[in-house]
């Protein structure tokens, strides 16, 4: 069972949040996170947002996924309005990197981002959220606005023991690299994303 190894204030050019790291080990090197902005009301429906590490976008900016913008734009929504963003050691949809970067290579031949991780003998997508779902209880989370277009993230809430107010969307329009790839999301998926934008 995960529980808290430790946490701390980190400034960050968002603001000021409570980072809190989750894992069964102490040594663990990828714990996942709790990020919590620090006039988060936990008395009301907390804003929350389950984001999966994606290094190509969040730390070199990749133009091919939206997920560095995501991660940019629910850091700004829950500093604004209060809220948690838990992030999850689960790059490349649970693939990790070094598949990744295969299936890039895939895509660069047509595949989509689909066809690219069955070719190679993977889940389209490998991701689990109900660690999320213990971390929120870890932190006594009882009621949250989920800051998603994924349904299966909706799924996983309404499943849980955690009352789900509302989904506020998060989307964030394509540029001309990510278009497949959103329309993919959209289209394989059944993400909530407008047609304008892909």
């Amino acid at each position: 069972m995960i529980k808290i190894q430790a946490e701390a204030n980190v400034p960050t050019e968002h603001g000021s949040f409570r980072m809190i790291a989750f894992s069964e080990n102490e040594n663990d090197w990828m714990p996942h996170m709790a990020i919590v902005a620090e006039n988060t009301d936990f008395s009301k429906p907390v804003n929350v947002r389950f984001h999966s590490e994606c290094i190509t976008g969040e730390v070199f900016h990749s133009k091919k996924c939206e997920c560095g913008q995501q991660l940019d734009a629910a850091m700004k929504y829950t500093q604004e309005h209060g809220g948690i963003i838990v992030y999850l050691r689960q790059e490349g949809r649970n693939i990790g990197i070094i598949n990744k970067l295969k299936a890039y290579s895939l895509q660069e031949k047509g595949l989509d981002t689909v066809q690219a991780n069955l070719e190679l003998g993977l889940p389209a997508d490998d991701r689990k959220f109900g660690v999320a779902i213990d971390i929120l209880n870890l932190l006594d989370v009882k009621d949250i606005n989920l800051l998603t277009n994924n349904p299966e993230k909706v799924k996983y809430v309404i499943e849980s023991n955690i009352h789900l107010n509302s989904r506020i969307p998060l989307q964030i329009p394509a540029n001309e690299m990510s278009k497949g790839y959103l329309k993919t999301k959209k289209d394989f998926f059944g993400h909530l994303l407008d047609d304008n934008d892909n």
